[in-house]
Order: structure tokens, then C-alpha cells, then sequence
């Protein structure tokens, strides 16, 4: 990783965000402890100062919340340094954790499940932590994403080896939501899982964010950057569907994902005009459709930022500028074919068929009386259309720059004013070009244009299998019989003796080997030697990793000497999956994972079957004593009522406590 004392500007950032989420933290335990004060107390004095203590403290969070947007749009700081003339793109920030300490824990656990010496693994649990600290701050490049892949693969070792799924193993993750600040508290190694994902993804977004736009092939891979982010994210739905997170929910990752395409599709127009866009008829229609195009999937990503639950935690600034986005990118397309028609009159060496061809896929509809052959020919209803699509680009530009002057974040990002001016400039220059004489006969309202690209935008799935990772913890054995979900007796120490040339028994399967057709009345067999059993060691050297010919030609290189074997026997367990995994998330009762459980609950009800599906994370009122390990921050909650009220997943999301 990089150092995470360096000065860059993205170090910066990523510090100020680790300390406004430690203030947001303190101010919602202040707003914790004064509403659950509110509620206990019966003294109208008290209650009095109760609730000014909580007005101020959410005064603070609003604040500390604008600070974190505010971070969220300094979209400068991740942009090329080189000099540019282009909107700036948004990439996400990168979510921040607490140290995580494996040692007791993994100790404790190899020497009571794997029977060995947990000191001998010092080095591996040293390994896995550097890693994790080192994912905290990765670099923006390639290998920053191979890093924080490999540390994701590794998760999936530490979890079948270490984590079984009867009990918890006394590690707790907190990760802070990107866009409020809130911490995740929880003993579930797929909160780490889900977190390092969406850090691969925000990571991609950056790198996308950084690359150099005035060239062909730094557009290329801005282009390859965001749609592999949105691959990420995607994955990351799809995979942990019930994230205890805001900025991790299904529906705030479909934004995202949006977003993203979004931010590829405008690098691929980008791309098109890079080399100059020539005032060729042929040429201004197809960067007509491409631009309406980028315009339209901004217009869809600006309606989805707008729904709930999303509204609420979006970044305002974000919407704005999608909105800024969309009515920028209308209007240029709005101004290439203003172009076309008032500069390019039809010649008489000119293809009247094709131009009519490529006209006509523009408009879904020509305005009443005109026709496309027609609109070609005459040059008087050419003038009037063209100059219909100028007043239409302009109105969209006057509408983008409104927006842009309402939003303080955005009015203080010089480049994407500079932008947006000279555009609207270009329009009303081209306008006042044309002949005005006949301005007021022309009522002619501009058709909107047909929205189409060559490029097809789509996610790129994350190819983590390309990451070759070596499992820390590979000495305890293969995986897949020396896991935590296995469990075994004790390593019991077996005397061999060769009687006549013949052990007493053969050895099938991989590796380890297993104990096959033993002969019951051997000396093996009388020690203690079971059918089935696994040798993990033969005259103290490990076998665990040996084949049947390897440890076969152990036992005979001995000759007439009697040998020592280990070996292990499998137990069979019917160990019972826990009902509930508590989650708590500090001063937020009403988390996404709640919305989930609210669903899963009405579910049951209305079935009255067999078991509850475990979700990925689940509450219950009678678990709250249970799960004590994981609520290291007060909570808010009322007194555990015994009466069972049925949630609605919309109530919930409107309540004013849900958030701040």
C-alpha cells in the first residue's frame, strides 16, 4: 500500500474523511445516549434540556454530513493533473476501517480445532494483518487492485479455515459508510468481504478518474476503468444481498452502477471527438446521436439518484451534476444538428438519399408540415429547423448553468463553469448568425433527438481468478478436510511394525491419505488405528500434503524398524446453525438489514412454514443479550418490549431517527 503518512492530496482527503467519521461517531452516541435519557426520564425539567442537548447535536450531524459531501464532490484532487478542458468525472471515496487485531483469536483456534502449536503461525497472522493494513491505503494503479483482490481472496481462506458457522470467533469489523459516515459494528467476516469490494470498485473509479483524457489511449482506459468498477459493484449486489450499510444496499449500488456506465459512456463521445469533430454532414449526425446519448443515460442516472431510499444519502452535488450533465450534453446535441442543417445546404453532387436516410433516424417525429426530403431541399424550413434546435440547446444550456449556480459545491469547480459558459457562448453566437428577419413567423418547436451509439457500454465482471494467491495458513493442510467446518479428534500417536513385509492395512485418496481395508487383528489395529483414519505425519516429518505413493515410500524406506505415525479421526458433527447474527449499527436501529428482516418476517407470517432462511444479517429483540459482544456503542433502542410489531420496510426508511 502506499504510505499512509504521505501528503498528496488523496491522502489528505482520505484523512479528513477518517476524522469526520470518528466526530460523527461521537455525535451519535451523544444523540444515542440523550434519546434514550428522553425516554426513561418523567422530569419535565430534564426533558426540557434533553431535547436542546439533542437539537444542537443534530445541528452537528447536518454539519459533519455537508463536510462529508463536500469530500465526496472534491472531484479536483482525484482528476490529471494535466491540463484539461473537460467536465470532471466522480469517482467514490474509499471506505475506512479500524485495525483489526487476528492474533489471540486465530492462536486460540489453531490450537483448539487444528491440534498444533499456535506459535508456529506467528508469522502467517503477521502476514494477514499487513495485508489488511496495507488494503487501508492502496495505490491508484493496477497494482493497488491486485493488492486489495489478493487480500479478497485470502478472506475466502481465513474464512473456511477459521470461521465456522456454529459461533462466532470474537473478531469485530467496524467499516464507515462512505456517504454518511456511520459505523458497522459486526463479528461477520462477510462485512470485511463486502467492504474490500466495494474498495476494489471505488478504487477503480479513481484510476478511471485519473487518466489523461486528451489522449486516445488515456480515454481508453477511463473507459475500461469504469465499466470494470461497475463490473465490481455489481458483483457486490448480486453476492451480499443483505449489507448492514447504506452505501453497500442494493438499491444505492444500482446508482452506482449507473453512475458508472454513465461516466464510460461519456469518455466513449470523448473518445469520437478527440481527434476534431469536422463540419461534415455525415460526421455531425453520428456525434449527434452519440452526445444525445450520453445526455439520455445521465437523464436516467439523475432520475434514480432521485428516488428513495437513495435521495436521502446520494451526495447532493452528485444529482446536480448529473443533472448539469444531462442538460449539457442535450444541449451539444441540440447544437451539432442546428449545425448541420444551417451549414450544409444539399449540392447537387451530394447523396440525397443517404442524407434523408441519416436525418430521418434522428427524430422519432418531424414537426407538423415538414418532411425530411423536404426540410433537405428547402432552404427556408432548413433555416427554421436549425435555428428551432439553437433556441432548444440554449434553453438547455441557461438550464444547466442555473443548476450549476445553485449548488455551492459545484460553482466553486472552475473547470465545469468554464465549460458550461463557453458552450452556452458558442450557441448563441451560432444564433446570432443566422438571419433574424423571419423570427417571428417561425413557430417550429425542435423534435427531440434519438439517442444511439456505436460503442455498447456494458459491466466487466471482476476476473479475480486472474490474482494468483497463495493460502497464508496452506501448513495446516489441504482445505478441503482441514477447515472449520470439520472437526476432528486429537493427533493420536500410532506404533508401527512391519509383520512379514505386510503393514496391516493400504492407504487410498488424495492428500491427506486415509486408512483403507485394515486388517483387524494387526498390531496397528490393536493400538488404536481406525478405518478411515488420516495420517498427518509419518516418523515426525508432515504429510499432510503427500499423496498415497509419497507416504507409502516413507513407510518403507523405515525397512524392519518399527515407525511412529499421527493420525486423526473425522468427527461427525450436527452442529447447529445459530438463528440470529446480531448487527449493530451505531445510533441507526432502523439499518438496511432491518428493511431486509422486516420483508423476511412478514414473509413468515403470512407462510407459517418450516424454519427461517438465514439472510446474511438478522435481528431479534430476544438476542439483544446474546449478541453483547457486538454492541460495543450504545444503542438508542427503546426497552425490549415483548409485544412483536410488525415492520414495514417504508416506515422505516421515513422515520427522522433512520438516519441523522
Amino acid at each position: 500500500g502506499c504510505n499512509p503518512l504521505a501528503e498528496t492530496g488523496r491522502s489528505k482527503l482520505q484523512n479528513q474523511r477518517a476524522v469526520l467519521n470518528q466526530q460523527i461517531l461521537r455525535a451519535v452516541r451523544m444523540r444515542a445516549g440523550a434519546e434514550n435519557l428522553l425516554r426513561a426520564t418523567t422530569n419535565n425539567k430534564v426533558r426540557e434540556q434533553v431535547l436542546l442537548e439533542l437539537s444542537f447535536v443534530n445541528s452537528d450531524l447536518q454539519i459533519l454530513k455537508e463536510e462529508l459531501e463536500g469530500l465526496n464532490i472534491s472531484v479536483e484532487v482525484y482528476q490529471n493533473t494535466e491540463e484539461t478542458f473537460s467536465i470532471p468525472l466522480v469517482p467514490l471515496g474509499l471506505k475506512e476501517t479500524k485495525e483489526v487485531d487476528f492474533t489471540l483469536p486465530l492462536k486460540d483456534f489453531i490450537l483448539e480445532h487444528y491440534s498444533e502449536d499456535s506459535s508456529e503461525y506467528e508469522d502467517e497472522i503477521a502476514d494477514l494483518m499487513d495485508l489488511r493494513q496495507a488494503c487501508r491505503t492502496p495505490s491508484r494503479d493496477e497494482a493497488g487492485i491486485e493488492m486489495l483482490i489478493s487480500y479478497f481472496l485470502q478472506l475466502g481462506y481465513v474464512e473456511n479455515r477459521f470461521f465456522p458457522p456454529t459461533r462466532h470467533m470474537g473478531v469485530l469489523f467496524t467499516w464507515y459508510d462512505s456517504f454518511t459516515g456511520v459505523p458497522v459494528c459486526q463479528q461477520n467476516l462477510l462485512l470485511e468481504k463486502a467492504s474490500i469490494l466495494f474498495n476494489i470498485g471505488a478504487l477503480y473509479t479513481q484510476i478511471g478518474t485519473r487518466c489523461n483524457r486528451q489522449t486516445q489511449a488515456g480515454l481508453e482506459n477511463a473507459v475500461d476503468a469504469f465499466q470494470r468498477a461497475a463490473g465490481v459493484l455489481s458483483y457486490l449486489r448480486e453476492t451480499f444481498t443483505h449489507t448492514p450499510s447504506y452505501d453497500m444496499s442494493p438499491a444505492m449500488l444500482n446508482v452506482l452502477v449507473k453512475m458508472m456506465l454513465a461516466q464510460a459512456q461519456e469518455c466513449v463521445f470523448e473518445q469520437t471527438g478527440l481527434p476534431g469533430i469536422r463540419n461534415e454532414f455525415f460526421t455531425l449526425v453520428k456525434m449527434t446521436q452519440e452526445v444525445a446519448k450520453v445526455g439520455e443515460v445521465y437523464m436516467l442516472v439523475n432520475t434514480a439518484m432521485n428516488q428513495e431510499p437513495v435521495k436521502e444519502n446520494i451526495p447532493y452535488s452528485w444529482s446536480k451534476l448529473a443533472q448539469i450533465k444531462s442538460d449539457h450534453y442535450k444541449a451539444l446535441a441540440h447544437y451539432f444538428i442546428a449545425t448541420v442543417l444551417c451549414d450544409h445546404e444539399l449540392q447537387s453532387g451530394d447523396d440525397e438519399d443517404q442524407q434523408e436516410k441519416a436525418l430521418s433516424q434522428l427524430y422519432d417525429y418531424m414537426p407538423e408540415g415538414l418532411m425530411v426530403l423536404t426540410v433537405l431541399k428547402d432552404k427556408v424550413q432548413r433555416k427554421q429547423l436549425g435555428k428551432a434546435h439553437l433556441r432548444k440547446a440554449i434553453v438547455y444550456h441557461e438550464e444547466a448553468l442555473r443548476v450549476c449556480s445553485l449548488c455551492k459545491k459545484l460553482r466553486n469547480i472552475d473547470v465545469l463553469q468554464e465549460v458550461l459558459t463557453a458552450a452556452h457562448k458558442r450557441s448563441l453566437l451560432k444564433y446570432a448568425q443566422q438571419e433574424t428577419e423571419d423570427d417571428f413567423l417561425s413557430l417550429i418547436q425542435a423534435p427531440d433527438i434519438l439517442p444511439k451509439t456505436e460503442y455498447k457500454i456494458e459491466t466487466i465482471a471482476p476476473q479475480f481468478s486472474k490474482v494468483k494467491v497463495k493460502d497464508f495458513f496452506h501448513r495446516l493442510g489441504p482445505l478441503t478436510v482441514f477447515s472449520a467446518k470439520q472437526r476432528w479428534t486429537a493427533p493420536r500417536t500410532i506404533h508401527i511394525h512391519h509383520e512379514e513385509g505386510e503393514l496391516g492395512f493400504g492407504l487410498k485418496g488424495g492428500s491427506p491419505v486415509q486408512i483403507y481395508c485394515l486388517d483387524p487383528v494387526c498390531s496397528a489395529a490393536s493400538m488404536g488405528l481406525k478405518e478411515g483414519d488420516y495420517i498427518v505425519s509419518v516418523g515426525g516429518v508432515d504429510c499432510k500434503w503427500l499423496g498415497v505413493n509419497e507416504v507409502l515410500e516413507k513407510l518403507r524406506n523405515v525397512g524392519e524398524q518399527p515407525i511412529e505415525i499421527e493420525v486423526i479421526s473425522c468427527q461427525d458433527t450436527a452442529a447447529s446453525m445459530h438463528s440470529k447474527s446480531a448487527t449493530y449499527s451505531v445510533g441507526m436501529q432502523k439499518t438496511y438489514s432491518l428493511i431486509c428482516l422486516a420483508m423476511e418476517e412478514d414473509k413468515i407470517d403470512q407462510t407459517k412454514k418450516a424454519p427461517l432462511k438465514l439472510p446474511f444479517l438478522s435481528w431479534g429483540t430476544k438476542n439483544r443479550q446474546k449478541a453483547a459482544s457486538t454492541l460495543c456503542l450504545p444503542s438508542a433502542v427503546a426497552g425490549s418490549s415483548q409485544i412483536k410489531k410488525k415492520l414495514s420496510p417504508f416506515t422505516l426508511l421515513n422515520t427522522e431517527s433512520s438516519l441523522y
